[in-house]
């Protein structure tokens, strides 16, 4: 792993992470795309050490949101631990099937194509009146069990929850504020049960091109936050659906024409 993949896999991870598009999907696609192989099958292994920018990245950003619900001690802690537990049951479960065939190019593609149009649905239907003052139970189960999809890169941390949120009738904003709060334990708990592999020195990754990926992914996933934030204050789900099936139009074409 050269410094410049590193940077490069560390933008996509920072970019990706928080918009509903995939981030696992952009890294798998990259490595398949570029031929940016590691070692002994370590590519899921590094991506997720990149995780570690990113959940910098939303602690920073979210800090005084948690310390304020610490304080009040509000529900929403509760919510959101609740709403983790079934996908980090997923990924325990599912770590092998993540690591092989969840990220065939193909399977890729037709995930990111369903879930874009899931996501207009929701976007369409959703009624998108409520704030994040009125989750409830309900919700945070619901959310949390389609969150667990997100094991199989294409389906989308982000994009499962926000889209989840909006069939509950969330608006837009409440919908990945909540997002955002699920993602600090998720990335958290990814974080340290993946970085297993790279401490026993899976994959060869030197610590240089590692940091600058974690760092290039810090910085981009707070940029990444605040557009997306700002964006949907006025603005709606509608491009990031299209954009999903886009790219699966995309790599189903190369995939074919690849004969993979």
């Amino acid at each position: 792993m050269t410094a410049f993949q590193a940077i490069v896999l560390g933008i996509i991870q920072g970019a990706t992470e928080f918009l509903p598009v995939s981030s696992s999907a952009h890294l798998a696609i990259a490595h398949w795309l570029f031929n940016w192989h590691l070692a002994d099958n370590a590519d899921l292994s590094f991506d997720v050490a990149l995780h570690f920018g990113t959940l910098v990245a939303i602690v920073i950003y979210f800090f005084h949101d948690w310390v304020d619900f610490f304080k009040r001690g509000d529900r929403i802690v509760w919510y959101v631990l609740v709403a983790c537990i079934p996908g980090a049951i997923a990924g325990v479960l599912l770590e092998h099937k993540a690591e092989t065939i969840f990220r065939d190019p193909r399977h890729i593609a037709i995930l990111l194509a369903v879930m874009g149009i899931v996501m207009a649905i929701a976007e369409k239907l959703g009624p998108k009146d409520r704030d994040l003052e009125s989750l409830s139970w309900t919700d945070a189960i619901w959310i949390g069990l389609l969150q667990a999809l997100a094991i199989m890169p294409g389906v989308s941390r982000a994009g499962i929850t926000m889209t989840m949120g909006l069939f509950r009738g969330l608006s837009r904003e409440a919908a990945a504020r909540f997002s955002f709060l699920l993602a600090t334990p998720i990335l958290l708990g990814a974080t340290l049960f993946k970085c297993r592999h790279l401490l026993h020195g899976a994959g060869g990754v030197g610590v240089g091109p590692m940091l600058l990926g974690v760092l290039a992914s810090a910085i981009v996933g707070l940029i990444s936050i605040n557009f997306l934030l700002t964006f949907l204050q006025k603005k709606t789900f509608y491009p990031f659906a299209i954009y999903r099936v886009a790219l699966a139009i995309f790599v189903l074409a190369l995939a074919f024409f690849l004969g993979h």
